[in-house]
Order: C-alpha cells, then structure tokens, then sequence
C-alpha cells in the first residue's frame, strides 16, 4: 500500500510560480496512476491534473491547461506538479492521489490513496 506526502506549497504573489511534489512510498510507485485535486474552503474538491503510469498520458483541467504541468520521476518515487502564472483563483489545499488502476480518470472516486494535502495561497 503507498503512502503519499505533499510538499512544496506555500505563499505566493499572482503571476508567481510554484512546485509541488509528492513523494510515494510503501509500493512499486511505476504501477500507479497518480493525479492532483485541489480544495478550497467552502467547495468541493475538484480534479487538477493527472498523469499515467509511465508518464506518457496526462489530463488537465480546463481552468489550469497552459499554467500547470505534470510530471513523474518514478526512480524518485516522486510525481511533481509546476504551477506558473499562478492566480488568487488557484489558492487551495493540493492533495495528491494515487490509483492502480490504469486510467487516467478526473473523478476522485477513481482514487484510492490520498496525501495530507499541502496548501497554496496566491495573493492579488
């Protein structure tokens, strides 16, 4: 079973950039299909990114295609989420989510592991 940890949020200006990782540990990392949700207070948490096992499919969200990337180092263990032309709109918990099924799915359903979740807040 894997466990996954979120790091790299924090506070930043509109405009800025940020890089979020989540590290995997607990399971061979490479099987899993893993994915970004983010939660901002009052709404439901919603699909940000996702990547496939190899790294080769990826999926996004409308609201952050062209400013966000993901990416996996999984000889690291590690899928990272960079964050560019970041907006007040983008301030919210991030939590990373792991499945080992092989579809790339947007639906929260679809996972099965989740992270503590680290937050990020993009002043105006």
């Amino acid at each position: 079973q894997v466990q996954l940890v979120e790091s790299g949020g924090g506070l930043v200006q509109a405009g800025g950039s940020l890089r979020l990782s989540c590290a995997a540990s607990g399971g061979t990392f490479a099987s899993y299909t893993v994915a970004w949700f983010r939660q901002a207070p009052g709404t439901a948490r919603e699909f940000v990114t996702a990547i496939s096992r190899s790294g080769g499919i990826t999926n996004y969200a409308d609201s952050v295609k062209g400013r966000f990337t993901i990416s996996r180092g999984n000889a690291a263990n590690t899928v990272y989420l960079q964050m560019n032309s970041l907006k007040p709109d983008d301030t919210a918990v991030y939590y990373c989510a792991a499945t080992l099924r092989s579809i790339v799915a947007r639906t929260k359903l679809e996972y099965n592991y989740w992270g503590q979740g680290t937050q990020v807040t993009v002043s105006s």
